[in-house]
C-alpha cells in the first residue's frame, strides 16, 4: 500500500529571500574583496547588506515561520549524538536537522564576526570601517588582521562545507535546494506548516526596513555611504 504524502510549507518566503540574497551578497563580498582598489566601495556596500540580512535573520529567528525559528532547530548534545548514530527523530527531516542546524549557527556567527571586524578594519590606504574612530589602533589592527587573514578563510570553508552537504543530500535523493526555492517539502508524516501569509510577509518587510535603517546609520558614522 502506497504511503500518503503530505506537502507542507516549511520555508516561508522571507526566509527563502534571505537565503538567496545572502548568497548573492557573500559572493559579492568575496569578489570585491579579492579585486580590492576601487571595488572596495562595493565591498563596503555588500558588507552593509550582509549585516542587514544577518540582523533580519536574528529577529526572524524569533518571530518568523514555524521552521525558521531558532527554537525549531536548537538541539541538545544528546539529540546531535543520537542523530549521528542514525537514531534521529521524524522532525529532524522537516526543517534543519542537527547537523544542518550547527551549520546555520556557525555560518551566522562567523559572518557576524566577519562583518563586525570589517566595521573596525582599516586598509591604511583609502578605506576604513565606520567604527574605527571609536576604538584604539591596537583594536583596529586586530580586527583588520582577523578580517583579512582569518575570518574570510573560515567563511570560505563553511561555504564549501555547505555546498558539499547540499551535494551529499542531493545524492541521497533529498533536494534541499528545491525546498529553499519553492518552500515546500513532501513528508510521509503530517507536520505543522510555517506561517507564510500576507501578514507575516509584511511583518518581515517591516523588520528588514528597521534593520536596514540601523545599518545605514552605522554606515554614516564614517564609512563610504551606500
Amino acid at each position: 500500500m502506497s504511503q500518503h504524502i503530505h506537502k507542507i510549507r516549511v520555508w516561508d518566503l522571507p526566509t527563502r529571500l534571505f537565503h538567496w540574497a545572502l548568497v548573492a551578497a557573500v559572493v559579492g563580498l568575496a569578489i570585491t574583496g579579492t579585486i580590492g582598489g576601487n571595488a572596495m566601495v562595493w565591498h563596503f556596500r555588500f558588507g552593509f547588506s550582509v549585516l542587514t540580512l544577518l540582523l533580519f535573520r536574528i529577529v526572524w529567528g524569533l518571530v518568523g515561520g514555524r521552521w525558521s525559528r531558532f527554537g525549531a532547530f536548537i538541539y541538545s548534545p544528546a539529540s546531535v549524538i543520537n542523530y549521528l548514530k542514525g537514531k534521529g527523530k521524524p522532525e529532524h527531516g522537516i526543517g534543519h536537522n542537527p547537523i544542518g542546524a550547527g551549520s546555520v549557527f556557525a555560518m551566522l556567527g562567523f559572518l557576524l564576526a566577519q562583518v563586525g571586524t570589517g566595521l573596525l578594519s582599516d586598509d591604511e590606504i583609502a578605506f576604513a570601517g565606520p567604527l574605527t574612530r571609536f576604538v584604539s589602533n591596537a583594536t583596529v589592527g586586530l580586527a583588520t588582521d582577523y578580517h583579512k587573514n582569518i575570518g574570510k578563510w573560515i567563511v570560505l570553508a563553511l561555504v564549501v562545507l555547505h555546498i558539499a552537504a547540499i551535494a551529499f543530500y542531493l545524492w541521497r535523493k533529498h533536494n534541499l535546494v528545491g525546498a529553499m526555492l519553492h518552500g515546500d517539502k513532501e513528508l510521509v508524516a503530517a507536520a505543522p506548516a510555517s506561517r507564510d501569509d500576507t501578514a507575516s510577509r509584511l511583518l518581515a518587510l517591516g523588520v528588514l526596513l528597521v534593520c536596514a535603517a540601523g545599518v545605514y546609520w552605522i554606515s554614516s558614522l564614517g564609512a563610504p555611504a551606500f
